[in-house]
């Protein structure tokens, strides 16, 4: 059977196994959503791509002693590895005074639906991202938390709470609030978030 119609754990098994193309399949179907998301968080391609590294290294290790409990939660283990690997990066350039700008000009999203798009749509459509991202930027920790967590990391809000070590009943109090601030952004700075 061809790996990739195989579902994640399957390709657990098949790499557990001693198949090493299963594993390369998983990373290859998880990568642009696990990179979206330490980088929204890091904004600097580089500590990305070496966060993003070191997360499926853990990943493998992880997986190789065992420490992977199969309950079909793959995406999810890995956003909540990449987060944690995002934190102790943070904490790091804490200790050493480090200041990273922010270079949100160098990310391309790298998407085949647009391909077809023209050059005016592709430049509203690319504004229309970077305005939304500066806005979160500018919410609340917690807030923005939520938000990357659940729209870029595509975690349900369960397992947000579980990640946050908050109820789902605060996880969901923290997306409602940073909408109504988004909202109030948007307003105030009296962005077109859409096409006219």
């Amino acid at each position: 059977m061809e790996l990739k119609k195989l579902p994640d754990q399957e390709l657990i098994s098949q790499f557990l196994g001693g198949n090493q193309q299963a594993i390369e399949v998983l990373i290859s179907r998880h990568k642009d959503k696990v990179y979206t998301y330490i980088f929204l968080l890091v904004k600097e391609p580089v500590i990305a791509e070496d966060i993003f590294q070191d997360t499926f290294v853990k990943i493998v290790n992880s997986l190789v002693s065992g420490r992977y409990k199969d309950d079909g939660k793959f995406v999810s283990w890995t956003i909540r590895i990449a987060h944690n690997l995002t934190i102790d990066h943070f904490r790091k350039m804490k200790k050493s005074n480090e200041i990273q700008g922010n270079s949100f000009e160098s990310f391309v999203l790298n998407s085949k639906k647009y391909s077809a798009d023209n050059v005016e749509e592709e430049i509203i459509r690319e504004q229309i991202r970077n305005d939304i991202r500066n806005l979160v930027d500018e919410l609340p920790a917690e807030q923005k938390e939520v938000i990357l967590l659940r729209h870029y990391g595509g975690l349900s809000f369960k397992e947000i709470a579980e990640q946050t070590g908050v109820s789902i009943n605060t996880s969901l109090g923290r997306m409602r609030y940073a909408l109504i601030n988004l909202r109030k952004m948007i307003e105030e700075k009296n962005l077109s978030l859409t096409f006219s």
